[in-house]
Parts: structure tokens; C-alpha cells; sequence
């Protein structure tokens, strides 16, 4: 499978923000550091038992301010797609 990558502008970066990210649920974490994510919620992301789940922090003034979770099978093809555009504009600078 290729990527294409597409240089995004302001206005289309806040389109996309409003679109990909919002508060599915509130879930708690118990006293062994475990968390159950809701039903729906799983169905929806397709998460099944056995999964594994990377936890990526994002740090902010040296604090984790927010964790993100991602499916692992799917961790590679979001690296591409977000380092990519960075990265040819780096190269695309040097010249």
C-alpha cells in the first residue's frame, strides 16, 4: 500500500482536528493500575481481547500531559503519515 502525502493548510488541520478528536469516555484507574474501556467504545475502534495497545505521552514542560493509545498494527502506517510530510519538507529544505 502507498501513502500519499498531502501538505495540509491551517484551515484544513482545524477541520481535521474537530473531526478526529473528542472525549469518547471517562474510565477510571483502579488500585492495580488497570482501566476497562467501554464497550462501545472498543466495538468502535475494533479492539479485541488480546490486542496490544502502544501508549504514546505527550509531553509538555518536561509532564506527560495526556496519553494516547493506538491499536500496535496500526502504529507503523500513523508514523508514516505524520512523520512523512515532516520529514520530506526537512529534505526538500537541505537543497
Amino acid at each position: 500500500m502507498r501513502l500519499q502525502y498531502v501538505k495540509l493548510t491551517e484551515t484544513k488541520i482545524m477541520e481535521v482536528k474537530k473531526e478526529c478528536c473528542k472525549i469518547d469516555a471517562v474510565v477510571t484507574l483502579d488500585s492495580k493500575g488497570q482501566i476497562v474501556l467501554p464497550k462501545d467504545l472498543r466495538e468502535r475502534a475494533n479492539i479485541k481481547a488480546d490486542d496490544k495497545l502502544a501508549l504514546i505521552g505527550v509531553t509538555r514542560d518536561n509532564t506527560v500531559c495526556c496519553v494516547i493509545m493506538m491499536k500496535v498494527d496500526l502504529l507503523d502506517e500513523t508514523v508514516k503519515c505524520t512523520l512523512g510530510p515532516i520529514l520530506a519538507d526537512a529534505f526538500e529544505n537541505k537543497r
